[in-house]
């Protein structure tokens, strides 16, 4: 489609959330603003943006500073000419004062508890004031942990299964919090610190929102429907402008046994007799839905956690609806109303926009719950590049019929519980795996990454539309879109396909794409840095990693790009088997963070305990300070040994 309709370096107008936004700061909102809330909204308030004023005058998304990088296949981070990376916080890495990892995995769950949980996800980075300004040299890093390989986690992998492993792998999961600080010796994790602190799959959370004590989410150890125990799955992530951090559950169903015969509503989440192998439920009963059937519909959210605050409960806000959340990114509308960008990574599976009923008030206590009221969105792409926003509110009519008790739907509760369902009797447009979504801090288009769908057009399955235009799409792609009068908050959209990924020299027509500069395929993680460069990071599986059609591309990479002339350059390289996901910066635009996450992953994605580095070395092979034994997961750090800006 046309791309004549999107002009980067068009500036939204003033509007209405500038004389709300003068007014004082408190330490978090201010620690979240001056990254740029996603949008022209926070820009034209007059937020500071350090590295945003400091690229005055040059064209937003420019690449002269990058050099390409070639593509890679060796079990190392390799990174553009000009650039260097170093080694932060690395699975088994103490968050504070407790004890290091042990190079066997004999760590027991306590231990676990007190280090960098496995695979590194979405991150964000919270700085701390300095005389009034937002510091680049010493901040909050919250970071997710998604999954566990039990192979590695575990001395002897998943032999003799127990209470304790079990403990362990729970442990492993959720969130960290940790204090980073650059001195003369670079970038270390402050320990002790009273700021660090884990989030597990077995911490209290808080339910808000319409499916608060709905009676779906009733359990024998919860009558009430106020707290549930733990969020895992944890990927990618979003942040607000009151400065709390936004960590999305994404492929909950694989820790949950289902009945012999799943429900429809478990059927339609993937929930199964199978499960994806974790077996958490064999010492843990209330992932066993035969004896707890309503514990699998409290998981599925986005959460929020106070990274300033150890002592609160992440609280569940669950009007944002439940199904598989790959991130939660937040901007906000010309009048205030905040509204959250949010994608369900299933194939087939749809886009969401939530826009809250009030505005944001700069340093309310109540901001939170502006996450609780608002309106629901599903995306629907037409074929003539135009697209609408259909509100999934109870009692709303759609030829498919109504969101009413006769459909399932008695009340608000329902519909956010239920929220696939709901999104299937709406007549949204089903999606190739909608990923990470990225808001441009100028124009405020909205970028989103499809990664693939090697389904679609097969048998059974839906066929190619205008937004999805390849059947076994196995590169992927990422469309974008402009909201009617670019507020955020508008019903409608014009939308079209910024790059489909792939093989520019693949023999087969529909696998080559439309990439200009450096091919890639499996876009995944999508972040824009103040000056409108969008940063592209790769999740080819491990089964396909420089094989059959990605035989050519090499290992997972991040790229940057300018979205004005689609130009696309690769500016780093991952170790055997990682995925590339997780980036965040300081306000200066001197540090990125950047994570690789399950380097040395198998096809099977669990390892072999007897040949754990089988795969991969990484990060000990590279980097002699860190904990060898195992692949590890880990933040990376990135500068310019010139010390100006990376990302600036």
């Amino acid at each position: 489609m046309s791309n004549t309709c999107f002009d980067p370096n068009h500036d939204d107008a003033p509007n209405a959330a500038g004389d709300q936004l003068a007014d004082p700061f408190r330490r978090r909102l201010l620690s979240a603003a001056v990254l740029g809330v996603s949008g022209s909204a926070l820009a034209a308030a007059g937020i500071p943006l350090p590295a945003l004023a400091a690229s005055s005058g040059r064209a937003a998304g420019a690449l002269q500073a990058f050099a390409s990088l070639p593509a890679a296949s060796e079990d190392a981070v390799r990174v553009a000419n000009g650039f260097r990376a170093e080694l932060l916080y690395a699975w088994g890495d103490p968050i504070s004062d407790g004890p290091a990892a042990q190079a066997d995995a004999s760590d027991d769950a306590a231990a676990q508890l007190q280090q960098a949980g496995m695979h590194h996800d979405g991150m964000h980075f919270f700085p701390f004031l300095e005389q009034g300004k937002p510091s680049s040299s010493h901040g909050l890093l919250c970071i997710n942990h998604e999954y566990t390989d039990d192979g590695l986690l575990h001395s002897d992998g998943m032999a003799n299964w127990s209470a304790d492993k079990v403990a362990k792998s729970k442990a492993a999961h959720g969130v960290s919090i940790i204090e980073v600080k650059r001195d003369r010796n670079g970038w270390q994790v402050v320990r002790p610190s009273r700021w660090a602190r884990r989030i597990s799959a077995d911490t209290p959370c808080r339910l808000s929102g319409p499916a608060r004590a709905h009676p779906a989410m009733l359990t024998s150890t919860d009558r009430w429907g106020e707290f549930a125990l733990g969020t895992f799955n944890n990927c990618a992530m979003g942040f607000t402008p009151w400065g709390t951090y936004l960590t999305c559950e994404e492929n909950f169903n694989g820790y949950f046994k289902s009945p012999p015969t799943p429900s429809a509503d478990q059927k339609r989440y993937g929930i199964s007799e199978k499960t994806a192998g974790y077996r958490w439920h064999e010492f843990d009963e209330r992932f066993d839905l035969n004896r707890h059937p309503n514990e699998a519909n409290r998981f599925g959210w986005v959460v929020e956690i106070d990274p300033w605050n150890p002592q609160a409960a992440p609280v569940k806000r669950t009007a944002l609806g439940r199904f598989k959340h790959e991130g939660a990114t937040v901007t906000l509308a010309k009048d205030g109303r905040v509204v959250v960008y949010m994608g369900d990574d299933e194939r087939f599976e749809y886009i969401y926009k939530f826009v809250s009923r009030q505005r944001f008030q700069p340093g309310s206590a109540d901001n939170g719950k502006l996450l609780d009221d608002g309106i629901l969105y599903v995306a629907q792409f037409g074929d003539d590049g135009e697209g609408r926003w259909l509100p999934l509110r109870h009692g709303e009519k759609y030829p498919n019929g109504a969101l009413t008790a006769e459909h399932g739907f008695g009340n608000q509760g329902d519909v956010v519980i239920r929220c696939r369902q709901a999104a299937d009797l709406a007549g949204a447009t089903k999606m190739d795996r909608p990923e990470w979504i990225a808001v441009h801090p100028h124009s405020g288009e909205v970028y989103v990454t499809l990664t693939n769908n090697s389904q679609r057009g097969n048998a059974g399955q839906p066929g190619p539309n205008a937004a999805n235009p390849r059947p076994a799409n196995v590169f992927g792609h990422i469309v974008r879109w402009r909201e009617t009068g670019r507020d955020a908050a508008a019903h409608s959209f014009a939308w079209d396909i910024f790059a489909l990924a792939g093989d520019p020299q693949h023999t087969d027509e529909n696998k080559r794409g439309t990439v200009k500069g450096d091919a890639y395929g499996s876009p995944d993680g999508l972040w824009f840095d103040p000056s409108g460069r969008l940063w592209i990071q790769t999740d080819v599986s491990t089964s396909a990693l420089n094989q059959g059609d990605y035989a050519r591309l090499g290992n997972n990479q991040m790229l940057v790009a300018d979205v004005g002339s689609g130009e696309t350059r690769r500016f780093l390289s991952g170790p055997h088997g990682c995925e590339l996901t997780g980036i965040t910066a300081t306000p200066d635009g001197r540090t990125l963070f950047v994570n690789i996450q399950h380097p040395g992953e198998t096809a099977s994605e669990r390892s072999d305990p007897a040949r754990p580095t089988a795969v991969s070395a990484w990060p000990a092979n590279q980097f002699p300070n860190a904990t060898g034994g195992r692949p590890r997961s880990a933040t990376l750090v990135i500068t310019r040994p010139d010390g100006k800006p990376v990302a600036g």
